[in-house]
């Protein structure tokens, strides 16, 4: 479920590449810091409608993301933007039409990909957790190549995934 941003990119234009099968939107997960803290509510209902308008226009993967952020803008959690969305579709019955993927600079530990994949999303890209790879990479001259960085950090948290869901199978 974690996307490097290779892979994200890939997904983004992906209708180019295989045609109107899959069609992607990104949805801007951000409000204007101006509004300040009466912002929330009418950026969550702003993305959750335009959520719904991209799956009636046959959308059938939608990219909620953060990216945007700025001195201007400000993220709506990563959580609370991925439940909202997806029952919002749920209630209009379109939550079955799409996936949910979350650009988010958020995800970091393994408890926030566990979390944000029981929340709704299909899957996940940390750009802000493989930029701090690349900075640590470069900065504590590791001769290790991005990729097999990345790859690493993908691994690890694919194993926590794992070892979370196996607890829960036990619990349960």
């Amino acid at each position: 479920p974690v996307l490097t941003n290779t892979d994200l990119e890939k997904i983004r234009s992906i209708s180019s590449l295989v045609g109107e099968a899959f069609r992607t939107q990104t949805l801007d997960a951000t409000w204007p810091v101006s509004e300040g803290v009466d912002g929330l509510v009418p950026a969550i209902e702003r993305i959750c409608h335009q959520a719904t308008d991209a799956v009636i226009d046959g959308h059938n993967i939608l990219i909620l993301s953060d990216r945007a952020v700025s001195l201007d803008r400000v993220p709506i959690p990563a959580l609370l933007v991925t439940a909202a969305v997806h029952h919002h579709l749920i209630r209009r019955g379109l939550r079955t039409s799409t996936g949910l993927v979350v650009e988010t600079g958020e995800a970091r530990e393994v408890h926030h990909f566990c979390v944000l994949a029981g929340y709704g999303a299909e899957a996940i890209n940390p750009y802000m957790a493989f930029e701090l790879l690349e900075k640590i990479r470069v900065e504590n001259g590791l001769e290790l190549a991005a990729a097999t960085v990345q790859k690493n950090y993908i691994n690890a948290v694919g194993k926590g995934i794992l070892k979370v869901m196996s607890k829960m199978g036990i619990s349960t």
